[in-house]
């Protein structure tokens, strides 16, 4: 097994733990943080309880975080996930994603008789709340986020009549609004910080009186992995960013660290898609991991760098994580009654 250390040992040595060649001045750097968010680790905490308590089948809608083999563990326990609620019987038990949803969607549960729980990240439920905020005070509402991402609908669909998506820069001259003295700016929860900023700059040049929110909407778990990957990717040849293809916040890290000034990123679900051809000449990795990424496939990774020669990793710490989030109140107060 491969042990993470805080330091390599400054001592050269020519094998690694495997008892393999070492590759010649070589380093494998691994961001801390990394890994699940405390939203992440409640909305999957939550299906596992839930199944637990209720017994199977317990439905999801949508993917509960955007990670695969966190959606095939828990397909494995008996969790069904579901694009729409009328997939699921009436009378079932059903967990909201953590990326939020909309308010007819609660509407259309209430209607089947479904069973509810809310496993929405409590930071995403912040935005819908200002962005509920801002339309009653009749704003125009410029949501900066991605068509079609699931938190992106939950969002919109707070306040639909008041919200228009901006995908970036590139959009700001066709917004059309009501009262320009009277726009306010959201945000999806997992892009790139600087990516954001470069659209609410836009944003603001055309619309001086700009309102922010009352605090910034990038969660801190997208913002301390964004700049824990730009510390380690500066000098590096290679970095691999574990996570889905459908995961925003890994696939942002990507593209942070080749603004960093990586030679070369890639995004893998797992070490099997990692391509040998990749490591070619390659001394300096880094690797990181997207926000619903369980700890156990970053750690394949290494392993497979292991492997490979390369020695293992040195954690460099770029901010402290202790934030944990409460179960949904529906299922705490079901795990009582049972105790």
């Amino acid at each position: 097994m491969l042990v993470i250390r805080a330091q390599l040992d400054s001592t050269i040595v020519t094998t690694t733990d495997l008892g393999l060649p070492r590759i010649a001045d070589s380093s494998v750097l691994l961001a801390a943080p990394r890994g699940y968010c405390a939203g992440v680790d409640r909305a999957v905490v939550t299906v596992e309880k839930a199944l637990d308590l209720y017994g199977a089948p317990v439905y999801v809608r949508k993917q509960i975080v955007h990670n695969k083999h966190v959606v095939s563990d828990l397909e494995a326990r008996g969790a069904i996930f579901v694009e729409e609620l009328d997939e699921v019987p009436e009378g079932e038990t059903v967990v909201f994603s953590a990326h939020g949803v909309a308010p007819s969607v609660h509407a259309q549960a209430a209607e089947r008789h479904l069973k509810t729980i809310d496993a929405t990240c409590p930071l995403v439920t912040k935005v819908h709340h200002e962005a509920k905020r801002f339309a009653g005070q009749d704003y125009d509402i410029l949501l900066i986020g991605h068509e079609g991402h699931e938190e992106v609908e939950g969002t919109a669909g707070e306040a639909p009549e008041h919200i228009q998506l901006v995908q970036g820069p590139e959009d700001v001259p066709g917004i059309v609004v009501r009262d320009p003295s009277k726009v306010a700016w959201l945000s999806q929860t997992t892009l790139s910080v600087d990516e954001t900023m470069e659209t609410v700059a836009a944003i603001r040049e055309r619309f001086p009186e700009l309102l922010d929110p009352p605090s910034d909407d990038i969660c801190y778990a997208t913002q301390n992995r964004q700049m824990a990957i730009k510390e380690i990717a500066r000098d590096a040849d290679l970095v691999i960013v574990v996570g889905s293809g459908n995961s925003s916040n890994s696939v942002r890290l990507v593209e942070v660290a080749l603004e960093a000034g990586a030679k070369a990123a890639y995004r893998v679900d797992d070490a099997s898609e990692i391509d040998e051809a990749w490591l070619d000449g390659v001394t300096k990795v880094s690797v990181t991991s997207g926000a619903s990424v369980p700890e156990a496939l970053v750690e394949g990774v290494l392993t497979f760098l292991a492997e490979r020669g390369y020695p293992d990793a040195e954690a460099v710490h770029s901010a402290e994580e202790s934030l944990i989030f409460a179960l949904p109140p529906e299922l705490r107060r079901d795990l009582r009654a049972r105790s």
